[in-house]
């Protein structure tokens, strides 16, 4: 039995009627939608604190929908801006972009509709709250988010600006829900900064020769891995520091933040001590499993701490 010109095979409809959810899945896995981990925690805990206790409903869903589309439009920004470079380095060759499984235009259309999403959250802000702060601030954080790849062409220090794009979380979001911004917002923005750029270098580790040849200039590239790593335990300790001022300096923080933070310090030592420049078979599980546990458990117990 023969198939009209006309008509395509079951098979070949079934599959075009789900490449769209398809491309989405790719892409959702392309950018790493998992690491929103790392940030939102903070943001969650910065809201908390800026309510003195559980916020409006209705800013909190603004909140989660700002923070998706800031990070999609951060992420898609960085595919497009490194695809050339991820095409040359083995370890992310296998990108949607650099492999063809997705289009530039898909990406561009995806950062579009996300800056989107994310001004129609901070307008609602407005709309809704009369906090009109959010919105004005909407393009300078979207463009900061958006630039981060164009600095690892320039300076090592672009660990340490992928850090304060993370850290602008917990400062957004108080500014969301108090239209100002408080030295508890600056500690906890300055602590997941220096926390980020920490685990960064460590991730930028495996990528040290091919970091090499493409001019890439990452702390590994520039100082060697086993200087590296130096740089991201003290990067780490100053992170610390900064989580307990920012106990110390907020009334509403105390003993479960506390523990908190002390798990948090025994976990960064796990960290190091499973990474050396001789082996970095384990930096996937000392970048995001334990990072990931590490955000959460601050961000829960930080937040419980609030509450009570």
């Amino acid at each position: 039995m023969t198939v009209a010109p006309d008509t395509e095979p079951p098979a070949a409809q079934h599959a075009t009627r789900y490449a769209p959810l398809a491309n989405l899945a790719l892409f959702a896995s392309d950018i790493k939608i998992a690491h929103t981990v790392f940030a939102l925690p903070f943001a969650l805990l910065s809201t908390f604190l800026a309510a003195n206790g559980f916020p409006a409903i209705g800013k909190l869903l603004l909140i989660l929908v700002c923070m998706v589309g800031a990070r999609t439009v951060a992420m898609s920004a960085n595919r497009l801006l490194d695809a050339a470079l991820d095409a040359r380095n083995p370890r992310t060759a296998r990108r949607a972009l650099p492999s063809g499984l997705l289009s530039r235009r898909f990406f561009v259309i995806a950062l579009l509709l996300s800056a989107i999403l994310f001004g129609a959250g901070t307008a609602l802000f407005g709309v809704v709250y009369s906090n009109w702060v959010p919105l004005a601030l909407c393009v300078p954080v979207l463009v900061f988010l958006a630039c981060y790849p164009l600095l690892k062409r320039f300076t090592g220090l672009c660990h340490y600006y992928l850090g304060a794009a993370l850290g602008l979380a917990p400062v957004c979001a108080w500014i969301a829900i108090a239209g100002n911004v408080s030295v508890e917002s600056l500690l906890m923005a300055g602590a997941v900064m220096l926390w980020t750029a920490g685990f960064d270098i460590i991730y930028a580790c495996q990528d040290f020769q091919s970091d090499c040849e493409t001019g890439v200039r990452s702390v590994p590239s520039l100082m060697g891995i086993a200087k590296a790593l130096w740089v991201s335990r003290a990067t780490h300790v100053l992170s610390l520091a900064m989580l307990i001022a920012l106990g110390l300096y907020s009334p509403a923080l105390s003993t479960l933040y506390f523990v908190g933070v002390g798990l948090c310090g025994a976990l960064l030592v796990v960290e190091h001590s499973i990474v050396s420049p001789r082996d970095l078979s384990r930096v996937t599980i000392a970048f995001f499993t334990i990072n990931g546990v590490i955000s959460l458990l601050l961000g829960v117990l930080g937040i419980i701490d609030v509450l009570r």
